[in-house]
């Protein structure tokens, strides 16, 4: 989809230049390289596009049958009305002008933060380059994090602080080769994130899907694992299995024993982990818990703890922070060869560094005010707040598509989003069909042309064949997240009617 708008974009703009402007053209649609063509990334594609546009149209006065775009297609709570949590902020706000520390009356905690935060910058500005892999101090916070979650050691040296758990999860997969002869595999689970395809096709690698058990609330099974191994191994050369808990876009929760199976398997096939647990602070159905996997890994003893390789990966982006636009998060590595450690290292240095106001908002997290210190209160009644409304949130969300006729929606486990399976009538998927689109990319479509409510289609995701669905985000705040669901309804039956 995103190469053939790529395509028809590419031959208006040649229609407009003379033959001699294109004839010294260097880097064309040819010759450029192929994987980028290929890349499709759906939560910011061509839906969003057109939501884009809309709002736009919005602005210059254009009739339309609603007021507004209501953005459900990316988990940013801050742009959907979440109030920053004001330790951060505060903190962020005093190392980036210090001044601040002595001018104005912020709690004795923030003051000492930044101050502690700044004498680890170059020259004590936020605008100096830190280490590559993250200041020191940070690094170090961010393991003591770990060590107290988790109740077992973690190693400083071992965490790199990054821009976002994006930077990160690019950069082990690109440690992976697509030379000649058979390409690196990964196994990613279907649905994923198209992070994950979206990368492993810029990097000539081979995705290895394996089905999530929708009918068992997304849960994972081994031997839809060794199936989907199996099945790659006449293709590629598999290394290494991604797990996403809490789940993206699916919202489930994994449980230990679940775990437990994985580290095993990837034990057994040789596979390094790549544990996504970005939303590991998302966590809202009863009885469901948050399990790391370097914890399980380090109390399943011999021969797991010392043998299977672990990378995670966390952000400030998701959680209760929602701080999507600073750009903080780190990488933990486990078990990995020195030597390729090493390199990994020296990989990043050509980076430079992540930014470092991303890094001390990393901080706020991995060291946030303890009980008795002046951030305190405010702090977990921000943190509550948010989690409390998020846990309601995601209830009303799958209550409200279960209650719609044709759709079929697991609970909202953890992370900030649902993912409906719909049954859509036969005559609208003739009609997608003949307007060159897939069934759930045209059902997006008219949701969003006639309601302005942008979702993302399924297929972006990928799915079950002959199966269709949609991510919305939990993150509209409470009140217009009612208005948009009652929009969803009105629309559907409209739809359903229309095509029936």
């Amino acid at each position: 989809m995103l190469s053939h708008v790529l395509a028809i974009r590419f031959e208006a703009v040649i229609t407009s230049l003379s033959p001699i402007q294109c004839r010294h053209k260097s880097l064309t649609l040819e010759t450029m390289r192929q994987n980028i063509v290929k890349l499709e990334y759906a939560v910011r594609g061509p839906l969003v596009q057109r939501a884009a546009a809309i709002e736009k149209e919005l602005k210059k006065g254009s009739n339309k049958p609603f007021k507004k775009v209501i953005r459900a297609n990316l988990g940013d709570a801050h742009a959907m009305g979440q109030k920053p949590i004001t330790f951060i902020r505060q903190v962020v706000a005093c190392a980036t002008f210090p001044e601040l520390i002595d001018k104005y009356d912020f709690p004795s905690d923030v003051k000492q933060r930044a101050n502690e935060l700044l004498d680890g910058c170059a020259g004590r500005s936020v605008g100096a380059y830190s280490a590559s892999y993250g200041l020191e101090i940070i690094r170090r916070d961010v393991a003591k994090f770990i060590e107290e979650r988790d109740g077992h050691p973690s190693k400083w040296e071992d965490i790199l602080i990054t821009a976002g758990a994006s930077m990160g999860i690019k950069s082990i997969l690109n440690l992976y080769s697509s030379d000649e002869g058979k390409p690196d595999g990964v196994m990613i689970p279907i649905p994923q994130y198209p992070l994950y395809s979206a990368t492993l096709v810029e990097f000539g690698l081979e995705p290895v899907g394996y089905y999530l058990d929708e009918d068992n609330a997304w849960g994972l099974d081994v031997n839809e694992l060794n199936s989907a191994l199996d099945k790659a191994k006449k293709t590629c050369s598999v290394k290494c299995i991604v797990i996403i808990n809490p789940g993206n876009p699916t919202g489930q929760v994994l449980s230990r024993e679940n775990i437990e199976s994985v580290i095993k398997f990837a034990h057994e096939n040789n596979l390094l982990i790549m544990a996504d647990e970005v939303y590991q602070h998302n966590v809202y159905a009863e009885g469901s818990k948050f399990h790391s996997f370097k914890k399980v890994l380090r109390e399943m003893g011999a021969p797991f703890t010392d043998e299977v390789e672990l990378t995670s990966f966390m952000t400030v982006s998701k959680g209760y922070m929602g701080e999507c636009g600073l750009r903080g998060g780190w990488l933990e590595i486990v078990n990995m060869e020195p030597a390729v450690q090493a390199h990994l290292y020296k990989a990043l240095s050509a980076m430079l560094c992540p930014t470092v106001l991303g890094q001390i908002a990393t901080d706020a997290i991995a060291r946030p005010p303890k009980r008795g210190e002046p951030s305190y209160d405010l702090y977990n009644k921000e943190k509550t707040a948010v989690l409390q409304s998020l846990k309601m949130r995601a209830k009303m969300v799958a209550d409200t598509f279960n209650s719609m006729e044709g759709f079929k929606c697991n609970a909202v486990q953890g992370a900030m989003y649902c993912f409906p399976r719909i049954q859509l009538p036969p005559k609208a998927i003739e009609a997608a069909k003949a307007d060159g689109k897939a069934a759930d990319v045209f059902y997006a479509f008219a949701l969003l042309e006639e309601t302005g409510i942008c979702i993302v289609a399924g297929s972006g995701f990928k799915q079950r064949p002959g199966t269709y669905h949609f991510r919305t985000t939990i993150l509209p705040q409470m009140d217009l997240l009612k208005e948009m669901l009652n929009i969803f309804q009105d629309f559907h039956q409209k739809f359903t009617k229309k095509y029936a």
